[in-house]
This record gives structure tokens, sequence and C-alpha cells, in this order.
């Protein structure tokens, strides 16, 4: 009670005090992924936020103070959990410390405009009625706009902390944003309970429903294995030195090691590279690659990330797609679609192409590829890739893998250093097994190497840093999920009602105070 009696206090006070707060709550949210994984943060953050909303003297103040709130709580969430764009920036974009600073602070800044507009949105039309729907439906609205706005950047969803938890047999149900309503759902009517505005009954009922669904729905078998044998895989992670993975002095030297590190490979069906793992042009590599195969057991496939020229030797200055390629017993190439700015490409190129050692990274000329591409072939199955930040889109992932058998992942999380960037990635790739019930393989540089299994939940590992082989058995999947049917759009359409019907609401709230006086 002292503790919920100080909040009470501070969120009574105007300006500072309640922007600190906001701010604090935003910093404790990324508490609740990876690798800290304290899932139920998640609603003491946001419980803490209702306070920095709601001040009792909120009426009195300007305007522009939800707007204020917000943002402080988005420079909170972004600045602990994006935090490794900095290492990005100065390590590998060789940028000295205090511009690398700056760059990371407008980042962190620029994104935390969408939580500022979301809480002002709240607090200008919907902050005299109840918050326990509209705030969860307002919340989910803005983690999808934050999914494709600007070409998206779909990091810290709340409901991503779920996946190790007991509620995430919600995942194939709705996908990461129900996972996300209900988690603020929780934290709006802790808060209110806290407040007094809340029965204790109310709450605990909540609390059972879901926790009693999420049991019910974790006997549902939404997908089943399509074959009588299991697929025997090996990912293989060679722990290469960003600095030197395009220098070609080295080249020879890690064609080698790939080389050798499968060569011990005796019994897999599929064996896994990462995220250009060949520092080779798709032209250039066949040669390579055949002898890779010729060195394995007859039959096994080998998947591997590399660049692909997309311009003709003519044309100058060179564009390269980000691909991934089947090789042995399978077919298929797969261009990357989703780029990330600035590591993959530049925008606004004439501008500041050149201006600072950022703008200029080894292999930041690429072009995104064609739409609806067809599924990779490999033993027999259907095989959706996602190349490094693909995974992290949710609807994106499930429409690519609505045909398919399997699902994999290859990255290059080297650019993460050791920060939380890449526990981070794997987390966002276990959310998309268990949304659509597949199998995920997922190959990177120097971690974290995994098998994912259906459920979200990881089978296989390796230690980040070191070279390793990661074997396991993997299982072809048919069927779908509830999510991968129908995605996020029932729960789209749910939480636009629930706005709508509040605003009609607070309408006719308002027109009867007028008509009273």
């Amino acid at each position: 009670m002292a503790i919920s009696s100080l909040l009470q206090q501070v969120s009574t006070r105007q300006g500072l005090h309640r922007y600190l707060l906001a701010a604090f709550s935003g910093w404790l949210v990324p508490l609740s992924f990876a690798p800290f994984q304290f899932w139920y943060i998640t609603p003491l953050a946001i419980c803490i936020l209702m306070f920095a909303i709601q001040g009792r003297n909120i009426s009195q103040e300007r305007n522009h103070s939800g707007f204020v709130v917000g943002w402080f709580f988005g420079l909170g969430l972004f600045g602990n959990g994006a935090s490794w764009v900095y290492i990005s920036i100065h390590d590998f974009g060789f940028t000295g410390m205090p511009l690398a600073l700056l760059l990371t602070l407008a980042f962190v800044m620029g994104l935390s405009l969408l939580p500022a507009i979301q809480v002002a949105i709240f607090q200008r039309l919907f902050n005299h009625i109840s918050p326990v729907w509209c705030f969860p439906a307002l919340w989910v609205v803005f983690e999808w706009l934050r999914s494709w706005l600007l070409t998206g950047f779909p990091w810290l969803y709340l409901g991503n902390s779920v996946v190790d938890s007991p509620l995430s047999s919600w995942l194939p149900t709705g996908g990461v944003y129900l996972a996300s309503f209900i988690l603020v759902m929780a934290g709006v009517m802790l808060n209110r309970f806290i407040q007094q505005r809340l029965k204790l009954r109310t709450l605990v009922a909540f609390i059972v429903v879901v926790f009693a669904g999420a049991h019910l729905l974790n006997s549902v078998q939404w997908t089943q294995t399509s074959r009588k044998q299991p697929l025997q895989v090996a990912l293989v992670q060679g722990n290469i030195d960003q600095n030197q993975k395009w220098q070609p002095q080295y080249r020879d030297e890690f064609l080698q090691l790939y080389l050798n590190l499968s060569q011990d490979i005796k019994n897999a069906d599929l064996i896994l590279w990462p995220e250009t793992a060949v520092p080779l042009l798709v032209s250039q590599s066949r040669a390579y690659l055949n002898r890779v195969i010729d060195d394995l057991p007859e039959n096994t496939a080998l998947i591997t990330g590399l660049p692909e020229r997309a311009t003709p030797a003519s044309i100058k200055p060179a564009q390269y797609y980000n691909s991934v390629l089947v090789w042995g017993d399978g077919d298929g190439i797969y261009r990357k679609q989703k780029l990330v700015p600035f590591g993959e490409y530049v925008p606004l190129e004439a501008m500041l192409r050149g201006a600072i050692d950022f703008f200029n990274l080894p292999m930041s000329s690429f072009v995104r590829g064609d739409d609806n591409q067809p599924s990779l072939q490999a033993k027999g199955l259907n095989i959706a890739p996602f190349i490094c930040y693909e995974v992290v889109y949710p609807e994106f992932v499930r429409q690519q893998a609505k045909e398919s058998d399997l699902m994999i992942t290859i990255s290059n999380d080297s650019w993460f250093g050791r920060s939380v960037g890449p526990l981070q990635h794997l987390q966002m790739a276990q959310v998309r097994a268990a949304e659509n019930g597949r199998y995920m393989l997922r190959g990177t540089n120097n971690g974290v190497t995994a098998i994912i299994d259906p459920q979200g939940r990881i089978k296989a590992t390796a230690p980040q840093f070191e070279q390793a082989i990661v074997r396991g058995e993997v299982w072809s999947m048919n069927g779908h999920t509830l999510y991968a049917q129908y995605g996020s759009l029932p729960l789209l359409v749910f939480c636009g009602l629930i706005l709508l019907i509040q605003l009609i609401q607070n309408h006719r709230v308002k027109r009867s105070r007028i008509f009273s006086l």
C-alpha cells in the first residue's frame, strides 16, 4: 500500500515527476523480454504508466502533457530495449563515440514519437471514460502501426514476452497482438484496483479467465506432423569476425572454415548456414558449393545465405540482393524483401552516402526482392525462408509461412555485439514459430543458433561467440493455427470497434453535460 500511495502522490504532481515516472515504466518493460524474461513485469509497467497518464490534476495541465508523458515512456522503452543500436553504429559502423551516441539518441527519440502520439490520443479522446478496454485496444493499433509505418520497427512488442510463460498458448490463437492486449489490460486493471476503482473479484476473475484459457488452449493441437520420419538437421555457426567478413584476404579462410565444419556432419538431411555465410556472389559460388556437396552424404540439402548481384556487371555502382540459396537435394533462391535501413540500404542515398563511415558500411547497397516469391524446396518440403530482420514482422511471416512445411531464418547478429539484441531477436523467432505452428531453424554467424519447435520452445542451441554445430531433428507440419488462418485482422477490427463505441459513448456523455447546464 505504501508503494501505491507513493505512485498516487507522484502522479498528482505536474511536470517532471510524472514524466520521470513514465520513463521509469518504459525502462521496466525490456526486463520482461530475453534475456531477463520476467514477463510479469509488463503489467506492472503498464500500471505505473497509467499513474503517470491519469494524474488527478491532469485536467488542469496543458493539452500536450499526454504527448510528453508518452514520449518519456518511449525514451525509457527504446533507450533500454533498443540500446544495441549504439553497438552497430559505433563498433561496426566505425563512428566516433559522440556521434554514435547522438545518432542512437536521435533513433530512440524518433521511435518515441509513436507512444507519444498514442498517449496524447488517449488523453484527448478516452481519458474521461474507463480505460480498461480502450487503452489495450489503442495499444494494439499502435503496435500494428509500428509494423509498417516508415518500413516498420516491430521490436519490443509486449506480447513477445509471453513465449516462455504460462500464457504462450494465446500466441497461436491470436498472435503477438492478442498477447499484448491481454498484458496491457492486466496492467490497466491492476491500476484501477490500486486506485479503488475496480473490485478485487473483477481482477481475480480476469486473471482466472486468462490463465484457465491458456491452460485449455495448451491442449489444442493446431498443427500435425505430415511425415512418418523426422528430418535430421545440422546448423553451422561459423563465428566469423564481422570486421574481417568482407575483407578479400580472409575469403579463402572463411570458405574453408564452412567446408571443414560441414565435413564433420555425416547424418544430416539438411544443413543450414547463416546469412551471407559465403562471401561470394551467387554467380561465383557454384564451384565451391559443388565441392561442399560432393563431400557430404548423398541427397543432403544445403541452405546458405549469400549475396547476389541484382544489376548487370556493366552498371555501376552495383546493387545486390541479400539471398538464400538451396544446393544439393533441393532447389530455389529467395531474395530478402524487408531491408534494414542504413545496414542494407541508405535512405536518401545521394545525400548521405559517404558523409560518415556508418553510411558506407560494407554490402549496404542491397535492393529488395520481389513480392510473392515461391517457397524453397529441400528434401521434398516447402520451406519458408526469412533473412534476419524479416522474422520480426508477424503478418509478413504468417503470409510467407502459410503453405510451408518448415520455416528457416538466417541471420548475422554480429552487428549487435554482446548486447541483448541477439537474444531479443531469437525470442521473436520463437514467437513466430508458436504463432504459425511450425518448426523454425535459426542459423546465425555467432549466435544464437537454435532449433525451435511449433510451440516456440528451444529444443537445441549453441553458445554465442563460438564455432559450433547444432544438431537435431524436426518434423514437417501441416494444418494451421487460428492466427495463421486469420491473422491480426479479427483483433484489429475488434479493437477498432472498442474505440468507436467508446468515442460514441464519450460524445453522448459530453452532450448530456451540455444539455444539463
